[in-house]
């Protein structure tokens, strides 16, 4: 996927949530890979969208000055400190110094400090929560400290973009990232269609077909709703 390509498409994140996106990769089968639910923005209505530029946190900052070396305007700084709750990994200089750098945004598998003046600054950072006192610690480098972060469960690279807004972070795999982005595309207009409908009175139930789904599944107790709003071509429960 050329430069061009990726920039395009990460323009058409930005329109989209990440439960949109995770819709997108349930409905095409691609493993829906999230962020724990601990890890949200800082400050309310905080978005980001980008491809990764993974780092794994050792005790100094310096690694986070280093990757901007090799950083590209647009990405996102996908730090991996371990979910380590005692101590804070980032504060509001290497805030300024990604956000300086043109990155889009940071996710950090950790804590934060200084966490007034990250949201005066507003750069979108997502964490598990802040603390105080920063690291005492350092730890010797391994091979591998630029090409993958691991967040929770879920080890990525560059080969990974990544979304955060108010439901959490989702990370989506650039091979069908195009994919992923129309399907979810389909369930927002979809879901925007259904909601303006409920709003001038039509039901879900309604429009959902509710009552044919039920009396399917009185002949067939193994027929789910998920099955049926596949059939039916509807967002919903899926």
């Amino acid at each position: 996927m050329g430069r061009t390509d990726c920039e395009k498409l990460t323009e058409r994140l930005g329109g989209l949530t990440t439960p949109h996106l995770a819709d997108g990769c349930l409905r095409l089968g691609v493993p829906i890979r999230v962020g724990p639910s601990a890890l949200q923005s800082i400050a309310p209505s905080m978005r980001c969208a980008g491809r990764v530029r993974p780092v794994r946190h050792l005790g100094s900052i310096d690694v986070f000055f280093e990757s901007l070396e090799e950083a590209k305007p647009g990405e996102v700084m996908v730090v991996d400190n371990g979910g380590r709750l005692e101590e804070a990994c980032i504060g509001d200089i290497v805030a300024l110094e990604v956000q300086a750098a043109g990155l889009a945004g940071m996710v950090i598998w950790g804590l934060h400090r200084d966490s007034k003046e990250l949201s005066d600054i507003g750069f979108p950072i997502f964490s598990i929560g802040s603390l105080p006192t920063g690291p005492q610690r350092l730890h010797a480098r391994p091979g591998d400290i630029f090409t993958r972060a691991t967040v929770g469960m879920h080890t990525v690279t560059s080969a990974d973009f990544v979304v955060g807004d108010a439901n959490g972070v989702l990370f989506l795999p650039e091979e069908r990232l195009e994919e992923i982005v129309t399907a979810a595309i389909g369930y927002r207009d979809t879901e925007a269609r259904q909601l303006k409908n409920m709003a001038a009175g039509k039901s879900y139930r309604e429009q959902s077909r509710f009552s044919e789904y039920r009396a399917r599944r009185a002949n067939e107790p193994g027929y789910g709703f998920r099955q049926h709003l596949k059939a039916i071509e509807a967002a919903g429960e899926v």
